[in-house]
């Protein structure tokens, strides 16, 4: 049997999109065009790979144990090219990283850029997930590299320690909270929270802990970002859960104050995750290491 690249990558990418429409348009095609070709591909199978449903493109469990050879036929052709590459001139090829909220913002996109600078011929796709789903999307190979807080019992990955950061409430600086030393999660959640989007990792986190303690997030207002965020909190707004790290540059401490959480959770070990059995393009190996090896991420596992 005889499959053509091209509608295995419309396959892939209508099943990571979970839309016909999207697929088509990441392949540059009609989806009238999409549609006859993957048609022509389930008959070819002798199988459906998706059900069609008002939320759309779900797949079968069939379409479940294609997906997984698919992805890892265009790792192959990752390598190849990277194999290849090495004989003309510059590197080609691309690097999938998924992470938490916190690591991006506060480690990963500084680290990001300059390699991306010191390697112009590498393109970068990132996503923002909450921690406890990446050690399981990097072993479906839904991404290439992971980067998340705390443990996992997940067999099959090569993990790294990558940095470690703690969680503090930020508050105005004439708050009622804002001359404690430090303070509970409990304590804080009597008050209004400046909060992250709701499909922020960071939010999502601050939601479900609120939750083991009975309570639920007072959030005022949701803002995309950090920056954001923190400009609320020292106009007053209200009172924030935010990774030290992010803060950096962007604190201002002439109008907020920063607490430190006195919670076992609320420092945070970050870790980096790859597949065991992963053959990576020389690229990736390269991309990993320089997450590893950035300097301000190392000093923190100091």
């Amino acid at each position: 049997m005889r499959y053509e690249l091209s509608d295995l990558r419309l396959f892939l990418e209508i099943a990571q999109a979970r839309s016909l429409t999207a697929g088509a348009a990441a392949v540059f095609i009609t989806p009238s065009a999409a549609s006859y070709r993957l048609k022509n591909l389930e008959q070819a199978l002798g199988t459906a790979l998706f059900e069609r449903t008002p939320r759309g493109m779900d797949l079968t469990p069939a379409g479940d144990a294609m997906l997984l050879h698919v992805r890892e036929l265009f790792e192959g052709v990752e390598r190849m090219q990277s194999d290849v590459g090495r004989f003309i001139s510059g590197v080609k090829g691309h690097v999938r990283l998924i992470a938490n909220s916190s690591s991006l913002n506060g480690f990963v996109t500084p680290t990001l850029g300059r390699f991306l600078v010191a390697y112009p011929g590498i393109d970068a796709e990132i996503e923002e997930r909450q921690s406890e789903t990446i050690p399981a999307a990097v072993l479906a190979r839904e991404a290439d590299v992971g980067i998340f807080a705390g443990p996992s019992s997940v067999q099959g990955l090569a993990t790294h320690p990558y940095a470690v950061d703690r969680l503090v409430i930020v508050t105005p600086r004439d708050h009622v909270l804002a001359s404690q030393s430090s303070l509970c999660l409990g304590a804080a959640l009597e008050f209004d929270f400046v909060c992250m989007a709701r499909t922020s990792s960071n939010y999502l986190f601050l939601r479900d802990t609120a939750q083991k303690y009975g309570k639920n997030v007072r959030a005022r207002l949701h803002a995309h970002g950090f920056d954001a965020v923190l400009s609320l909190v020292a106009a007053g707004v209200g009172i924030a859960l935010m990774p030290r790290s992010v803060l950096g540059g962007r604190l201002q401490p002439d109008q907020v104050a920063v607490l430190p959480l006195d919670e076992p959770w609320a420092l945070r070990e970050l870790s980096l995750v790859v597949r065991q059995d992963a053959r990576f393009p020389g690229f990736i190996t390269e991309f990993v290491n320089f997450l590893l090896e950035d300097p301000q991420v190392a000093m923190t596992r100091a």
